[in-house]
């Protein structure tokens, strides 16, 4: 199954120019998704993970599906102001301004292996902050799974910088 052919592209969103690479579409489907997740896990199988860390949104639900068939813990990475209780937090820039991603204070302990999970990997920010702010907690992060890369903005590379594995399941040309 060519899960690229699941994925919906909207053109122009969120602003002209951008070709949005809408996973809704592939959830929507049962093989699909399915197969989506269980490719994501074959990534794994033989990497000692013990937390999957998803970031906000779309990687809870792959991230979470991810961690129930490893049989692993799930940490959701937010963004500021929505976890519950004690977090640490990693600011990141933006095109015009900066946001922040936090995790409960106790979701990593020191030296677990850490997998991160999210739907997309385009410029890599989010990803460094989730991978910042897991190193943070002392956690060490084996590898960062996406659906799609979208190799012209330089996301992977930028990962890869951080000496983290980068592994995704197809790619898109272009924004």
């Amino acid at each position: 199954m060519d899960i690229k052919d699941l994925i919906r592209t909207i053109p122009d969103y969120p602003k002209p120019g951008i070709m949005f690479r809408d996973v809704t579409t592939l959830l929507n489907d049962a093989r699909g998704f399915r197969c989506t997740i269980d490719d994501l896990v074959q990534l794994h199988v033989v990497n000692q993970v013990d937390v999957v860390a998803g970031i906000e949104a779309r990687g809870f639900i792959l991230g979470g599906a991810v961690a129930h068939q490893l049989g692993k813990p799930f940490v959701p990475i937010r963004k500021k102001g929505k976890l519950p209780a004690e977090t640490i937090g990693v600011e990141y820039a933006l095109e015009y301004g900066t946001d922040m991603v936090e995790m409960h204070i106790d979701a990593v302990t020191p030296g677990q292996r850490v997998l991160v999970v999210d739907d997309l990997i385009a410029t890599g920010g989010t990803a460094e902050a989730a991978i910042k702010l897991i190193r943070q907690a002392q956690g060490e992060v084996i590898a960062a799974s996406f659906v799609i890369d979208l190799p012209d903005l330089g996301g992977r590379k930028r990962i890869e910088a951080l000496g983290v594995e980068v592994q995704t399941l197809c790619e898109f040309e272009g924004e």
